[in-house]
C-alpha cells in the first residue's frame, strides 16, 4: 500500500491520510462570500487527509477575480462556517488559503477606481485579471499599472493577514495557508529582478526581500498559533512575470533556514510545471529539506506513483493534488482502490453553477468490470 494513504501528525492535528486537495480558484462566490455549493463542494472532497480552499482575499485591495471568496467581512466569515461544518461532519480537515494578489488586479476591482498595490510600480507583463471592461461588464482585461506601497503601509497590509487569519479561525478552520506562490504579492516582494525598493523591504539583500513574508508570517502566527500557520510558495516559478534573478537559488534557501525556526505546520512548495518545464529539481528540494525539518506539502502534477516517490525519499511528507479533485471528489477513494480516475471539463474550471463543481459523481462500482 503506498505510503499516501498512511495518517500523519500535522502539529497535533491528525490527517487519515496524507492527500492534500491543492488550492484551486473556482471563482463561484457571489458577492465574494462562500454559499452553501460552496459548502456541498468541500464536502464532496473531505476525504482528502487535509483540504486548502481556493485563495480567499484578505481584503478589498487583495483581489484580482470577479467571484473569488474573501475572509475580510462578517458575511464572509458566516459563509465560510457553513463550509467548516460541512468538512468536519465528514471528518475532514481544512485551511483556507489567505490570499492578496497585489499587482495582478484591475482598477475596476479595487476601492474608488484606485490603483492595484505591489513592491514597485511595475505592471505585470501579459498576465490578466478577471475584472470590468470600458462597458462596464464582466471580462478578461489586462492587469492595471500598480502603485508601490509606501514603507508604511506595508503594516498595514500585514494586519490585513492578520484579520483574515482570526477571521479564519472564528469561521472553524483548523488553520491557514499564506498565499506567497504564483507571483502574488509576497512574491512580488521575493523577486529580485522585480523589487528594485530602496528600502529595508527590497533591493539586493535576501534579507531585506525577506522581510515582509517573514513579518507576515511572525504576525498571523502569533495571532492564531504557528501550528496553525501554513505557507504557499513557488520556487523558481515564472508566472505572472516572475522573472529569473541573480541568487534566486540562494533567496529561497535562505527562506527555508528562516523558516526552520518558525515551526509552522507546514511548507507547501508548488512546481509550476504544469504550466511550463519542471522548476523544482532533485538536488533543490534536496538541499530545502535538509534546511527545513518541518512538514513539506509538495505540489505538481503528481500521481499515485511520484508522490509515494516522494514520500519515501524523504523530501515531502504530504502530497497535494489539484486538478484530479474536481473531477474526482472521492479521489483518495480511487487512488488507494486503483480505480480509474473521471476526466475533468475544463469549460466548467472558472464561473458558473452546480455543472463542473458539485455534479461530478463518485464511482459507480456498478459499472465496473
Amino acid at each position: 500500500m503506498s505510503r499516501l494513504f498512511d495518517g500523519y501528525d500535522l502539529s497535533g492535528l491528525s490527517l487519515r491520510n496524507r492527500v492534500v486537495m491543492a488550492p484551486m480558484t473556482r471563482s463561484r462566490a457571489a458577492n465574494g462570500v462562500a454559499d452553501s455549493e460552496t459548502a456541498l463542494y468541500y464536502r464532496q472532497r473531505a476525504g482528502a487527509g487535509l483540504i486548502v480552499t481556493e485563495g480567499s482575499q484578505i481584503s478589498v485591495e487583495g483581489r484580482g477575480y470577479l467571484l473569488t471568496p474573501g475572509i475580510h467581512t462578517p458575511e464572509q466569515v458566516e459563509g465560510w462556517a457553513k463550509v467548516t461544518r460541512a468538512v468536519h461532519e465528514e471528518g475532514g480537515r481544512i485551511f483556507i488559503q489567505l490570499w492578496h494578489v497585489g499587482r495582478i488586479s484591475h482598477t475596476t476591482l479595487q476601492t474608488n477606481a484606485e490603483s492595484p498595490v505591489s513592491s514597485v510600480d511595475r505592471p505585470a507583463v501579459g498576465s490578466t485579471a478577471r475584472a470590468y471592461d470600458a462597458a462596464g461588464s464582466p471580462a478578461t482585461v489586462h492587469v492595471s499599472r500598480p502603485r508601490a506601497l509606501t514603507t508604511f503601509e506595508i503594516s498595514r497590509v500585514v494586519k490585513d493577514f492578520v484579520r483574515a487569519a482570526t477571521n479564519a479561525i472564528a469561521a472553524g478552520f483548523d488553520g491557514v495557508e499564506i498565499h506567497g506562490a504564483n507571483g502574488y504579492l509576497l512574491e512580488q516582494f521575493l523577486n529580485g529582478a522585480l523589487n528594485t525598493r530602496v528600502d529595508r523591504y527590497g533591493g539586493v539583500r535576501i534579507e531585506n526581500r525577506l522581510r515582509f513574508v517573514l513579518e507576515t508570517i511572525d504576525a498571523v502566527a502569533d495571532a492564531i498559533g504557528a501550528a496553525k500557520t501554513g505557507l504557499r510558495l513557488s520556487p523558481f516559478g515564472r508566472i505572472h512575470d516572475m522573472q529569473a534573478y541573480a541568487g534566486e537559488k540562494e533567496t529561497w534557501l535562505t527562506l527555508a533556514a528562516q523558516l526552520a525556526a518558525r515551526k509552522l505546520a507546514y511548507v507547501h512548495l508548488n512546481d509550476q510545471h504544469p504550466f511550463g518545464p519542471p522548476a523544482l529539481s532533485a538536488n533543490f528540494l534536496r538541499k530545502w529539506r535538509d534546511l527545513y525539518p518541518g512538514t513539506i506539502v509538495l505540489a505538481g502534477g503528481f500521481d499515485l506513483h511520484r508522490g509515494d516517490q516522494m514520500i519515501s525519499s524523504g523530501v515531502a511528507d504530504l502530497i497535494a493534488f489539484g486538478r484530479p479533485f474536481i473531477s474526482n471528489p472521492d479521489l483518495v477513494q480511487r487512488l488507494a482502490n486503483g480505480l480509474a480516475l473521471a476526466p475533468i471539463d475544463r469549460s466548467n474550471f472558472y464561473g458558473g453553477g452546480p455543472k463542473g463543481y458539485t455534479d461530478y459523481p463518485v464511482f459507480d462500482h456498478s459499472t465496473s468490470t
